[in-house]
């Protein structure tokens, strides 16, 4: 084989291994979305009264404060890089948020918000998932006392005593679905939640406004309220075009389930220890099969496929010029 034509192998080789690698760097996991559907989360009850002209004070206050964006984005409260480190990344009165400026009417303090009606005892809680993926999921009740009033602060919420913790529940029916007990509480109150990805540093947030009958001694009685609902499928269906969130994995129709967690092989998770969203233990691989040294492995193999390939194609064009002189 002349040396032109083996020059002019070894250059297609190498600019085909480029593309290939940049498609191995690119097979990282889809990003996990959602917020509690039961009880509703704020975002989700104003979203199922419609995005542009919601029907509750509440609602209405939150479009005028962050727009009806939000709404369509109702699975998108998220903090990318949160690592379990909740508290150090979230201030005060950012909470429901997740200290993201597009959600802020979901940080209004008011006690109208569109609240669904507890009591104390077991509770089976309903987290609606459009892309389901591992981790840990852990619900806190606000403190006897609570002002709805004020800005809601990690000091109103009982972190101590999580009302639910789960690692790794199966999605069906679009939903991850997961028992706790809530505790004797009067008046108005708020559930807050976490997820906390275990294949990822993200984690999502939720704030769901809950009443209880009757008052205790000394305490007001709850603020009277529209009872809220979830958005429907076919409501998400329909809106899915005017979402800038990742819809991806979503099954509207089936189940949207995933292996058992003991079918998987551990992985550890990435999240501090002393968090929250750490308490429950999340340290299974994602569902994707990659988890936070996804991307190291990815450069690895590139790398790998890189140097094999260049290699096979320099003995290639060494056996092609041996040849050449051996025939002359």
């Amino acid at each position: 084989m002349p040396a032109r034509r083996s020059r002019k192998l070894t250059a297609l080789a190498a600019t085909g291994v480029a593309p290939l690698a940049l498609t191995v760097l690119s097979g990282t996991p889809a990003a996990a979305h959602g917020t509690l559907g039961d009880p509703v989360s704020r975002v989700a009850a104003c979203y199922a009264e419609g995005a542009e002209s919601p029907t509750s004070a509440a609602c209405k206050a939150a479009v005028a404060a962050g727009g009806p964006q939000a709404l369509y984005d109702w699975n998108g409260i998220r903090d990318g890089e949160a690592a379990g480190k909740h508290q150090e990344n979230i201030p005060d009165g950012k909470l429901c948020s997740g200290g993201a400026d597009e959600f802020k009417g979901m940080d209004l303090a008011r006690d109208d918000w569109p609240a669904t009606k507890v009591s104390a005892g077991s509770y089976t809680f309903k987290y609606k998932v459009t892309a389901p993926h591992k981790g840990t999921f852990n619900l806190y009740m606000t403190k006897q006392g609570y002002d709805p009033s004020k800005p809601l602060a990690w000091s109103d919420l009982d972190l101590e005593h999580p009302v639910a913790t789960k690692t790794d529940p199966a999605a069906e029916g679009g939903y991850y679905t997961f028992s706790g007990t809530l505790p004797d509480r009067s008046g108005r109150q708020l559930i807050y939640g976490i997820w906390q990805r275990s294949d990822s540093p993200e984690a999502f947030y939720s704030c769901s406004d809950v009443t209880y009958g009757g008052s205790a001694a000394g305490s007001s009685a709850p603020a009277a309220s529209a009872e809220p609902s979830a958005p429907s499928d076919e409501q998400i269906a329909e809106d899915a075009d005017k979402s800038t969130v990742d819809h991806s994995g979503m099954d509207m129709g089936g189940d949207a389930t995933h292996e058992p967690a003991e079918s998987q092989p551990p992985a550890p998770a990435a999240a501090d220890a002393n968090s929250p969203a750490a308490q429950g233990g999340s340290e299974n691989l994602a569902e994707t099969g990659g988890d936070s040294a996804t991307p190291y492995i990815a450069i690895g193999g590139a790398a790998a496929l890189a140097i094999g390939a260049a290699g096979l194609f320099a003995s290639v064009r060494r056996r092609a010029m041996t040849g050449g002189r051996h025939g002359r």
